[in-house]
């Protein structure tokens, strides 16, 4: 079995029956155990009764902790445990989740995020009220290593709740979510499978291909933290620019979902969000590594994407920052 799955690996359906819960919370975590059990008291705040919501931390195979030990504290019966024999990587234990999950509303909680109170009654109206929609989302803010909030929150993609309009094309030219803010229909997984291909954006493109199947309903509440440390996936490959590499790849294949008539325009402003952002992470890598080498590659993978009198203006700043303090 391939560990970086090359297509959308399928998921069971599950027959419908009363007994089914509404939701399952489905924590993956690999080697995060300092951050869990803020991770599960955050959903436990949330005191939504076990006939309604599964919760159950999918530990890969993790070597920092006792993990089972962590939930069997922090949970006291209510959340579930289940160890992968062998650590069969992230694609691979986000699949494993999405099949052990018997709710009909499934949420992917990252064992080192947190969602704010409220996060489900809020999200489980906007499928009450918009039926049609295959997926919902919130807005969500940025907290640090110690949990304290960060500066900065997501964009505000509209100013009530509701569903969104021309939802594909503006997730298609750039990502806007993390895991934690987006709960889907177990059904949505079942028609078209789970994450594939990549280890960092593999959510991007599942969002796109969401949005090309399915209505996408959005509430501008604040109700999900996403939280920014050096030992995640994201944070190894920012470091040293491989994950703009991931990015152009992922940028071709969600092409495939967008219509024909905007693939040129749509992949021109995925590769200009990503240029962008690529220069505000070679800025932040200078700024806290002060390593040249690492500087130097997300710099060639930034104009590999994209090269523009801006782009050109943001990394001479850096260049020039480098220049100052080497003198």
């Amino acid at each position: 079995m391939e560990r970086i799955p090359s297509s959308p690996p399928p998921i069971k359906p599950l027959a419908d029956s009363p007994d089914r819960p509404t939701w399952s919370v489905m924590i993956p975590v690999y080697n995060c155990a300092c951050f869990l059990a803020e991770t599960l008291e955050s959903v436990l705040a949330q005191h939504i009764p076990a006939r309604h919501m599964q919760i159950e931390v999918v530990d890969d195979a993790s070597t920092d902790a006792d993990v089972e030990r962590i939930v069997r504290e922090v949970g006291k019966g209510r959340i579930q445990y289940y160890r992968q024999p062998q650590n069969v990587g992230s694609l691979r234990n986000f699949e494993t989740c999405i099949n052990r999950a018997q709710g009909r509303l499934l949420h992917i909680l990252h064992g080192d995020d947190r969602v704010i109170k409220g996060y489900y009654r809020a999200i489980e109206a906007l499928f009450e009220q918009y039926p049609e929609a295959g997926a919902a989302f919130c807005r969500y803010r940025y907290i640090n290593e110690a949990g304290k909030v960060m500066a900065g929150m997501s964009a505000l993609e509209m100013p009530h709740s509701g569903l969104l309009s021309n939802w594909l094309l503006r997730i298609a030219s750039g990502q806007r979510l993390q895991y934690v803010t987006m709960t889907v229909k177990r059904e949505v997984y079942e028609k078209l499978g789970s994450f594939y291909g990549k280890t960092y954006g593999e959510d991007w493109e599942m969002w796109v291909r969401i949005a090309k199947h399915y209505p996408v309903a959005y509430t501008p509440e604040l109700l999900a933290e996403y939280r920014k440390h050096d030992d995640s996936i994201s944070a190894a490959k920012i470091l040293t620019g491989e994950y703009l590499q991931d990015v152009a790849f992922l940028i071709d294949l969600i092409q495939h979902h967008v219509p024909p008539q905007h693939r040129k325009k749509t992949r021109r402003l995925a590769r200009q969000f990503f240029a962008r952002y690529g220069v505000s992470v070679a800025a932040k890598v200078w700024q806290t590594t002060q390593n040249r080498k690492y500087v130097f590659v997300n710099l060639v993978n930034v104009f590999r994407l994209h090269v523009s009198p801006g782009i050109c203006y943001g990394a001479s700043k850096v260049l020039a920052k480098m220049v100052i303090n080497y003198r």
